[in-house]
């Protein structure tokens, strides 16, 4: 039997699961993922906070580039 434990297997699997995210995401799935309601995206979104790829009559979170913004910034405690 392994020493893996059930709270190390479901860490691994909450793990994974915040590497499946797509690169773009609607608002409502992104309100999701946060576990906020999607007014606050919506919010967010209206004042240019979150960045959007419009496409066709969808407008989609864009999560690569809050991503990759977020990786490139300097982050102090």
């Amino acid at each position: 039997m392994s020493d893996f434990t059930l709270n190390e297997h479901f860490l691994t699997v909450r793990q994974l699961a915040v590497h499946a995210v797509p690169p773009l995401v609607s608002r409502e799935r992104f309100a999701d993922l946060l576990g906020l309601p999607l007014g606050v995206i919506v919010g967010w979104i209206n004042k240019g906070m979150l960045p959007t790829v419009t496409i066709g009559k969808y407008s989609l979170v864009n999560v690569e580039l809050l991503r990759k913004s977020c990786l490139e910034r300097e982050f102090t405690l």
